[in-house]
């Protein structure tokens, strides 16, 4: 199969291309780099620096590659950023994904795996684990964007046959996380930690997320992409069901790293729900997928990731 994968230079999305090419198939990336890092680029799979809102670039190498399955990771993911500047994240989020989405449909694209967010399309949730059936009801610019896609999937699949699949995510973490963004609080604490600062925590600790390590999520995505089972227009929750506090986190970080230090706090950050964890009960039947890697394994996985690659670049 040929896989075509936006955001395929990101942290989750470049875990998978690795995974795609192991198992065999032909990826083709676009990445225009705005987040996306050179270093994580599998060399091989076809690059194209391109971005998802340019509509003649993404005709040409629809026309030239012929994708099989499209993957769609490529996103602006900072919840802060979406408040400040909501026209950009609509942007990106809205308009490159109708883009893709259009682009795709004429190109009679088989299947397009859609990643979406659990944490911000529900708002503060009425019920713990949250399910597929849970109202939404995103309370940032980002939770909207996203789940404004999921709209437009639903109706290019009415008007135009368009098979598609909906991954609604937890708080993924993992080796190639960004520890210099807004989002990634796992490897921010880790980078933070090992340059002797002190790590900040918003709020008072006690904000919940739902952890999942980004191996898990690989996974999910190979059984949404060849799963032979028919799962278009489904929506898949993907979370251990479990809540996470941050001093947890915080606390796990430091453990893993065998330090001895303590967090700031700051006031919590406007858009950000107190609590949330994602049932996997539709996924585990739909998608035979749950998660496997516990959180402490994970934090361990992680935090020796960043190690090393410090000792490779020192």
């Amino acid at each position: 199969m040929k896989v075509l994968v936006t955001g395929g230079a990101g942290f989750i999305a470049s875990n998978l291309v690795d995974d795609l090419i192991t198992q065999g198939h032909d990826v083709v990336i676009i990445d225009n780099l705005t987040t996306g890092k050179e270093e994580n680029i599998n060399s091989k799979a076809t690059f194209y620096k391109e971005d998802i809102g340019n509509t003649e670039g993404l005709e040409k190498i629809f026309a030239e590659e012929k994708p099989d399955i499209v993957n769609h990771h490529a996103a602006q993911v900072d919840l802060r950023r979406s408040v400040g500047d909501p026209l950009y994240d609509a942007q990106v989020n809205i308009i490159g994904s109708l883009n893709l989405i259009n682009i795709s449909s004429k190109h009679n694209v088989k299947r397009f795996i859609y990643a979406s967010t659990g944490g911000a399309v529900y708002g503060e949730p009425e019920y713990l684990p949250v399910d597929e059936k849970h109202i939404v009801d995103p309370q940032s610019q980002y939770g909207v964007s996203k789940h404004t896609v999921e709209h437009y999937l639903f109706v290019f699949r009415q008007t135009h046959n368009l098979s598609y699949t909906v991954l609604r995510y937890p708080n993924v973490y993992g080796p190639r996380q960004d520890p210099h963004g807004e989002a990634g609080v796992v490897a921010i604490f880790t980078e933070q930690m090992l340059d002797g600062k002190q790590s900040t925590v918003f709020g008072d600790g006690t904000k919940t997320r739902d952890y999942v390590y980004v191996g898990d999520l690989v996974n999910a995505n190979m059984s949404a992409m060849f799963n032979e089972t028919d799962m278009s227009g489904e929506i898949y929750n993907l979370g251990w069901g479990k809540e996470i506090k941050d001093i947890e986190v915080f606390e796990a970080v430091r453990d893993a790293l065998g330090l001895s230090v303590e967090p700031l706090f700051d006031e919590k950050r406007p858009g950000e729900i107190d609590r949330i964890c994602l049932t996997n009960t539709k996924a585990a039947k739909g998608l035979d997928w749950s998660p496997q890697v516990e959180f402490q394994e994970g934090i361990r996985l992680t935090t020796e990731f960043y190690k090393e690659r410090r000792t490779q670049l020192s």
